[in-house]
């Protein structure tokens, strides 16, 4: 075993073992610590296959801004604590199923890894900021541009739900 393989597996423990604790902690505040355990683990992943600005791109949009949303969120609802959830039935062979084929993906990684990754070898820029560049904005302007109209809707209509909400019931009617 090289030393690639060896950081990879513990990286994959690491990552794995914070999002089993994300899952299974009661506590909201602890959960969304996993998860930013569980995203720079993921960064240091794409490091490991030569995308820097990708990994960069994910500590500061996913850990650093979004899991700062989400711990406001958590602290203004006052919903550090869950409550007792009620169990569905098509949850654990759900889970089951999908952990038999993550563990066939990671045997396939471990010992095909060369067949898997041998096309992957010939990109130079992969990952690059040039490269993201290019294939987001010549092969994928479409989608990127709905993208974007997309998020602008949902933003004015959340401003929009928030005024309503914030009017008294007297101003409505009038």
């Amino acid at each position: 075993m090289d030393a690639n393989l060896i950081v990879f597996i513990i990286l994959a423990v690491v990552a794995v073992g914070s999002a089993l604790g994300m899952l299974l902690n009661k506590n909201a505040v602890y959960s969304a610590l996993f998860l930013i355990l569980n995203f720079a683990t993921v960064a240091v992943l794409y490091i490991i296959l030569g995308a820097p600005f990708i990994a960069m791109t994910q500590v500061t949009v996913y850990a650093g801004a979004i899991m700062v949303l989400f711990l406001f969120v958590i602290m203004l609802l006052g919903a550090e604590e869950l409550a007792g959830a009620t169990k569905i039935d098509w949850q654990k062979p759900a889970a089951v199923v999908l952990g038999v084929l993550l563990l066939a993906e990671l045997i396939v990684v471990i010992f095909f890894r060369e067949t898997v990754f041998a096309e992957f070898a010939e990109l130079t820029d992969f990952g690059s900021p040039a490269q993201i560049g290019r294939v987001l904005f010549n092969e994928y302007l479409l989608p990127f541009e709905i993208t974007a109209f997309l998020l602008l809707a949902a933003m004015i209509g959340a401003i929009v739900i928030a005024r309503r909400v914030r009017q008294s019931p007297s101003k409505r009617e009038s």
